[in-house]
């Protein structure tokens, strides 16, 4: 059997069957192969900066070696595919994909049409199977996931009296979607993920078909039509596919939309895939930094910091951002840690769901903020209610309204601050900031107790930080700091240590 024959025989053997199964039972279904004894690389963009982090979870919870790439933001680390949802439950990273080869002196040609023509000669030469059949387990995680959430759905549906007007149906309607949107962990997809490349173009072919909406809703297992399917039919559905090219570099010939256009038309030609742009099935990956080349094939449908938040503010932090920053303050248990400039409330609530015997506290100096934290406490407790289908014990975290400069907490009471500082751009200024940095790291090193509390704070008013630290050097000790992208801007990361002495008066330093 050839390898395109091999590759599209995984194709064919997707399981249409709506019946829930046991990873196992999956992973021993397929008599081709034993898919329990794949090692696959899987690669992961987590927030830049934070690669190191990202690497020392992936080593405590899969035990694995992670390889930080050139290219800024991305990890890469080998698995068995009997790990594959625990890879989902990473809590530093934005989108996964599973690696179909890598080049990490790739040697591109010195015109425009031998290079393209190059990658379109790439494309068969690919070793494909292994990636396909991760890809393939990966969608009947996903398909078993949502066949649970949905049985869980109905269960809740049952115990509630309806309106007459179907507005629970709706209402439960829109949280089950949210919810499937927050278990990104184990309910993995196809999309791809906003990547920290110079350009990020997609492959616009024009074979815009209506006619396979179908095949896409039996692939992925809607229950509805899937039902209905023979698993005779799978051998002539055409999976549908996009490319999407990631570049970064100055010394290319070509752009990136030549490279997805190019690579993707060859794709197509081996496997006879559909291409469509937005209900696609499977999307690959080229990304390209400088002389290394990476083919991947994505498993997440969206960022999986979109786990938590609901309800967003005009400066709401990612989930994984979020995280990072708690994990350099290494959380111990019965910690007592706050979040003084919380706004919707993204770092408590990551700390509450990944350090859970920790007390954390959301405060904010704006109403409407608080209240956006108080709901995304609700979802996220009414998530987990859904979930355990039982009742939930809450989480603990509390919300509160105060003013950062005189905190309603006892002296030395606290043992972490881990805080969004304002940037001076969409909140605040930075002509304030010089105000408010001072006086804020002053009632900071009031309540946080003096020897064992520490700090993370992030700004990008570098300048203004750095001033109004120097001037507490005998409060704050600073410790290392970890340069990170935030929307686009450089900002910082910052790790402070609490000295023995205590916060003296109040006063200006200016």
């Amino acid at each position: 059997m050839s390898v395109i024959e091999e590759a599209s025989a995984t194709l064919a053997e997707v399981n249409l069957d709506d019946t829930p199964k046991p990873l196992t039972e999956n992973l021993e279904s397929d008599p081709s192969s034993s898919l329990k004894d794949i090692v696959v690389t899987i690669g992961a963009t987590v927030p830049t900066g934070f690669e190191l982090t990202a690497a020392d979870e992936v080593k405590e919870k899969l035990g694995s070696q992670s390889r930080i790439s050139k290219d800024r933001g991305k990890i890469y680390f080998e698995i068995s595919v009997e790990k594959l949802s625990q890879v989902h439950r990473l809590r530093s990273v934005d989108n996964l994909f599973v690696v179909v080869q890598e080049f990490t002196d790739y040697e591109f040609k010195e015109t425009k049409e031998d290079t393209l023509k190059d990658l379109e000669d790439l494309a068969k030469k690919l070793p494909w199977i292994d990636p396909l059949k991760v890809w393939k387990l990966n969608t009947n995680l996903k398909k078993r996931k949502t066949k649970h959430k949905k049985q869980n759905q109905q269960s809740s549906a049952s115990k509630e009296k309806l309106n007459d007007d179907g507005g629970k149906d709706r209402a439960n309607q829109k949280d089950a979607d949210k919810e499937l949107l927050d278990h990104a962990q184990t309910t993995p997809g196809l999309k791809s993920a906003e990547q920290n490349a110079e350009e990020t173009q997609e492959m616009i072919l024009a074979d815009d078909q209506s006619d396979g909406k179908d095949e896409f809703l039996n692939i992925t297992g809607n229950e509805n039509q899937a039902g209905d399917c023979k698993k005779g039919e799978a051998e002539d559905q055409v999976l549908k596919f996009r490319v999407t090219c990631n570049r970064a570099g100055d010394k290319h010939s070509f752009t990136s939309n030549d490279a997805a256009r190019d690579f993707g038309g060859a794709v197509q030609d081996y496997f006879q895939w559909k291409a469509d742009m937005t209900n696609f099935d499977v999307e690959v990956l080229l990304n390209i930094h400088n002389n290394e080349v990476v083919v991947g094939i994505a498993l997440t449908e969206e960022s999986l910091h979109r786990r938590n938040i609901t309800h967003f503010g005009p400066t709401t932090l990612r989930s994984t951002l979020a995280y990072g920053m708690l994990r350099l303050c290494d959380p111990q248990p019965t910690d007592i840690i706050i979040d003084p400039m919380s706004g919707t409330g993204a770092i408590p609530i990551e700390g509450a769901t990944e350090w859970p015997s920790c007390y954390h506290i959301a405060g904010d100096n704006n109403p409407q903020a608080v209240k956006r934290a108080a709901n995304n406490i609700c979802s996220l407790l009414k998530k987990n209610q859904n979930k355990e289908s039982g009742t939930s014990w809450g989480i603990p975290i509390d919300t509160i309204q105060w003013d950062i400069c005189n905190l309603p907490l006892r002296t030395s009471s606290v043992d972490v601050i881990v805080t969004d500082m304002p940037f001076g751009k969409r909140i605040g200024s930075k002509k304030k900031n010089w105000d408010l940095y001072p006086a804020c790291l002053m009632e900071m090193s009031r309540i946080c107790r003096p020897g064992t509390g520490r700090a993370v704070l992030l700004t990008q008013d570098r300048k203004c930080f750095a001033k109004a630290l120097s001037k507490m050097g005998h409060l704050w000790q600073k410790g290392h700091t970890v340069w990170v992208n935030v929307g686009g801007l450089h900002a910082a990361v910052y790790l402070l240590k609490r000295t023995l002495e205590r916060a003296g008066e109040k006063r200006s330093y200016w």
